[in-house]
């Protein structure tokens, strides 16, 4: 048995209606050492981004399979668990294979068999696991996969993601809506939102509160001659420049803080860039700390 998404929406205003202090946290994903095209491979040692994360103020790590996920043997994926907390860092999700962040047709295989990914999140003391979807097929073992990992008091969710169910903010709404669990919900992520063409005002996050379960933050300047390419349902292959969170020309990153501020959200702010080839990953880290902390607070 599940809660059914009204149960979940009327706990989640009751919740935001009691007076809380706000617990808006900064998160480092590992992905920050990956190369843009290459998600298999880390320039830097989990030591190495640990050090970066406590010496920059952030609170957690968000784990990829570049540094361990289901294909680790258990004992390193422990052996790295015990690192991370002895340096007082938390894990504020895991994606638990190189399907999901590659996007590929194999990457809904997590939901058809989602326990060797909630074993890695409770190995890492993590309560969200990211997951992918691509065909309307997908949605009921997104449902099944939620109820198992309900059992475990466990979360999945689904980045904003070009190419994917989640593309669109209408695509996005219409498969939370069908899915209807309460532990099933979105990474949102403004700057596929700016690949795709879509909107992340104040008013389109509003509609997606009650499904928040954290926040991914990069950027990119759309450019037609630019060094990447994005490709898209909606638009077809995009080009743009990566450029740091604090640069202008990419998302609007003021605003749309702003916005989650005002609109009351609590949970991670996953600094999600690939800064590898791009800019030296210290200073990268660095800055998006420096440009986050005051905007989040």
């Amino acid at each position: 048995m599940h809660l059914s998404r009204r149960t979940f929406l009327e706990a989640s205003a009751a919740a935001m209606a009691a007076p809380a202090e706000p617990k808006r946290k900064l998160s480092l994903s590992v992905r920050v050492a990956e190369a843009f095209d290459n998600k298999e491979k880390s320039s830097m040692k989990i030591e190495e981004l640990i050090g970066l994360a406590k010496s920059n103020g952030y609170s957690a790590l968000c784990m990829r399979a570049s540094q361990a996920g289901i294909q680790t043997p258990p004992e390193i994926t422990a052996e790295i668990g015990s690192k991370i907390r002895a340096s007082g860092l938390g894990v504020s999700m895991v994606t638990g294979d190189f399907a999901v962040p590659k996007n590929d047709d194999q990457g809904p295989n997590c939901l058809r068999n989602i326990k060797p990914y909630l074993d890695l999140a409770e190995g890492f003391g993590a309560s969200l696991i990211r997951v992918c979807m691509k065909k309307d097929e997908d949605m009921e073992w997104a449902r099944r996969a939620s109820d198992e990992a309900a059992e475990r008091k466990i979360r999945l969710a689904h980045q904003s993601h070009c190419a994917s169910l989640f593309e669109t903010i209408e695509g996005t709404l219409r498969v939370l809506k069908a899915v209807d669990r309460p532990n099933f919900g979105l990474i949102f992520e403004p700057a596929n939102c700016l690949i795709a063409g879509e909107d992340y005002s104040t008013a389109t996050i509003e509609r997606l509160k009650p499904y928040l379960f954290n926040v991914y933050v990069q950027n990119h300047r759309l450019n037609p001659q630019g060094t990447a390419v994005v490709q898209t349902w909606k638009r077809g292959p995009v080009r743009l420049d990566h450029i740091g969170l604090w640069e202008k020309g990419g998302v609007a990153y003021d605003e749309f803080l702003a916005s989650i501020r005002r609109l009351g959200y609590q949970g991670f702010v996953t600094v999600h860039q690939a800064f590898e080839g791009v800019m030296s990953v210290e200073e990268a880290v660095k800055k998006s700390a420096a440009y986050l902390k005051p905007r989040i607070a």
